[in-house]
């Protein structure tokens, strides 16, 4: 099977030794994205609604790279320091991905995450 790995100045570089994205001829399986506004290096928002905008913009410019859109995705999983953020996050990500077909989703309450983001979001997308 062959990969490619998909790489975009448009959402924040890699702070570790991995890809935005690795795309396969039929899925892209992007990293997990904290809020990093890649003009800046730095996380800008600090309320949990701008941070999650801020990842879902990050999402969306690197499927843009390989081809695709959030329709594309078929799962999602979203990483929270607060799950007491849970519905405000719901609020966004629903704005985001809408019906008729949603991606499958987990949702799990996480100690830390990098740079000390509130939030992080890893898709993966289907061609």
């Amino acid at each position: 099977m062959s990969h490619s790995i998909v790489n975009t100045d448009k959402a924040p570089a890699a702070i570790g030794p991995y890809s935005q994205a690795v795309a396969t001829p039929d899925t892209v399986y992007c990293s997990g994205q904290v809020p990093i506004v890649p003009a800046s290096g730095t996380i800008e928002a600090a309320d949990i609604a701008g941070q999650t905008q801020q990842v879902l913009t990050n999402i969306q410019a690197v499927l843009a790279e390989a081809d695709l859109t959030l329709a594309n995705v078929v799962k999602t999983t979203i990483f929270l320091t607060d799950l007491a953020n849970f519905q405000a996050v719901n609020r966004i990500y629903g704005e985001h991905f809408s019906g008729p077909v949603l991606p499958a989703r987990s949702t799990v309450q996480v100690v830390a995450l990098p740079m000390g983001a509130l939030i992080e979001i890893e898709v993966i997308a289907q061609r």
